[in-house]
């Protein structure tokens, strides 16, 4: 296996599938990076290395993508980690919001005790594309009395203006898909 050498390497690993779940969009499949150990790892190593230095009491991963990312960023910090689910999929007492996508409208809810008041939450999802759920999960937060401190993304479509979207929060993504 070939080293993984920045960003670019580990965009060469993500899979696009055209008309996905609709004609017209332009999926970004991140299953193949997810199945090449090195360029998973160099992934989650970098966006350790983004967030190691501050002070994040707890990971917000989106549904689903964003666990597995989350997940490990919070293993790695050393703090806890939130989902944020589908309706239907938490088994506690929830809260919920409502967002739309580029292709409907969706909710995603959180456990109504997650997060504590004051906690500093990183969000964590795959992709931003129209940041729709981003929103939302930084509503969810809100509401529970949590700061984000960052929305983390490892893929960002920016010609979905979804980080203009998430103006007055500080947005980080590692790679782009611009008009491809």
């Amino acid at each position: 296996m070939k080293k993984i050498k920045g960003a670019e390497g580990i965009k060469e690993h993500i899979r696009t599938i055209p008309h996905f779940p609709k004609q017209g969009i332009m999926f970004r499949d991140i299953t193949t990076l997810l199945q090449h150990p090195k360029a998973f790892k160099k992934t989650c190593d970098e966006l350790y290395k983004r967030y190691k230095g501050k002070k994040i009491d707890v990971v917000v991963g989106i549904e689903s993508r964003g666990f597995v990312f989350g997940a490990v960023l919070a293993y790695m910090l050393g703090v806890g980690f939130v989902p944020v689910r589908k309706p239907g999929k938490l088994p506690y007492k929830t809260i919920k919001e409502e967002y739309e996508l580029e292709y409907g409208k969706n909710t995603i809810e959180i456990h109504e005790d997650a997060i504590k008041k004051g906690q500093k939450v990183l969000i964590v999802d795959d992709l931003v594309a129209t940041a729709g759920t981003a929103l939302a999960a930084i509503k969810l937060v809100e509401r529970l009395g949590g700061k984000v401190v960052e929305c983390c993304f490892v893929v960002e479509l920016p010609e979905l203006k979804g980080r203009k979207k998430l103006e007055g929060y500080p947005v980080f993504n590692l790679i782009e898909f611009e008009g491809e």
